[in-house]
């Protein structure tokens, strides 16, 4: 079997609220999903989601080649691309590339991913996450009430400007969620928002309150000696690594004894995500993929041994495909349809021709002038 070419298609995926965090909100509730389709000559067809504006620089370097070959076609698009860096868009199209190739592999064997990757059990544990900054205090407990009818005894709030809001909607989701457990894991993600001090301060303020299970991205991504300071300050556990291109950008962070859980962002694809799980393991942390369209990631997560648990945005599935899995039991059943179980229906995608959302000017992707430089709390 030959890699021959790519297709790229996008879709979209109604949240029904707005969606957000510190840095800005998509108000419409309707956010772009980019999927990316990789041929073969044999009339298999790999799925990837997630963005890939770099796919024509990366594409070079598996073209013609067999996909099965899939840990090996990373390591060669990575140095397809070493001179110019690999961040950004262009890991991107990375990730996207290496998630349809394990695709393919799975359905070669035809069986799921999470099979071919040597999961034993198709539960994959989770966590409940809104994307939730824009929601008032009602809207908030409403939605985190649904996720404890789905049986989850976790979340993650949004939050990082105003810290008395903060408290608040935190305990009021743990209220919410004490219905299937007495005692509610409950996690604050402030993407960046805060300087050192700042994460100290607040973080013994709201440690005051209740049992924070960890605070995600405090200061700002590269930052490990200020991640090191807070783990050091705090009780909770400091959460990172979403937005980490690469295993080398780990190293900082483990060096400094700076991370407590060890992100992967879901969009980086699945060898991404197995290399940070295996350096996470030799460090003695557990790791924990953050979010996306699908949970594609939970097949690989299944299978690794130091898995503490999976961001899980949304139940509902982007409009045109179908997913072989059910969100639900506090966390995700893995279906046992091939590959990643995704379906996609190019014809409703095509007749609907819906735009979305993301990268707006105010949205969550674009940082505010004054984040991390806030003396006072704002709304």
């Amino acid at each position: 079997m030959k890699i021959t070419g790519y297709r790229s298609l996008t879709t979209v995926h109604d949240w029904g609220r707005p969606i957000g965090d510190v840095n800005g909100l998509v108000r419409s509730g309707i956010t772009d999903v980019p999927i990316l389709l990789l041929e073969t000559d044999s009339g298999l067809t790999g799925v990837g989601l997630g963005a890939h504006g770099d796919i024509a620089r990366v594409f070079p370097a598996v073209e013609g080649e067999d996909p099965r070959a899939v840990t090996t076609l990373y390591d060669r698009m990575l140095a397809h691309v070493f001179k110019s860096g690999h961040a950004g868009a262009t890991y991107g199209a990375i990730g996207a590339v290496d998630m349809a190739l394990w695709d393919l592999k799975a359905k070669m064997a035809n069986e799921p991913l999470w099979r071919t990757l040597g999961a034993r059990d198709r539960f994959v544990p989770g966590y409940a996450s809104g994307l939730c900054m824009g929601l008032e205090d009602d809207a908030l407990y409403a939605l985190y009430g649904e996720w404890a009818d789905r049986g989850y005894t976790s979340a993650k709030i949004k939050g990082g400007r105003d810290i008395e809001r903060d408290i608040r909607r935190m305990l009021g989701v743990r209220e919410v969620l004490k219905r299937n457990s007495p005692r509610p894991a409950i996690m604050l993600d402030v993407n960046e928002s805060w300087s050192r001090k700042q994460a100290v301060r607040h973080i013994a303020e709201i440690e005051h309150h209740l049992d924070l299970t960890w605070i995600e991205e405090p200061v700002r991504r590269w930052d490990a000696e200020g991640h090191a300071v807070i783990t050091r300050a705090s009780k909770c556990a400091v959460a990172t690594g979403e937005n980490l291109t690469g295993l080398d950008q780990y190293l900082p962070l483990f060096t400094a004894g700076a991370v407590d859980v060890v992100q992967a962002g879901m969009v980086w694809g699945i060898t991404h995500f197995n290399r940070v799980a295996v350096a996470a393991h030799a460090h003695n942390l557990p790791v924990s993929p953050v979010g996306y369209n699908g949970n594609p990631v939970a097949h690989a997560a299944a299978a690794v041994p130091n898995l503490l648990t999976v961001e899980v945005q949304d139940w509902k599935v982007p409009y045109g495909l179908t997913i072989d899995q059910e969100i639900a039991d506090g966390g995700v059943v893995l279906g046992n349809a091939p590959g990643l179980g995704i379906e996609i229906d190019e014809a409703a995608i095509a007749a609907k021709r819906q735009s979305g959302q993301w990268n707006v000017t105010g949205g969550p992707h674009v940082r505010p002038s004054r984040a991390g430089l806030r003396l006072v709390p704002e709304n």
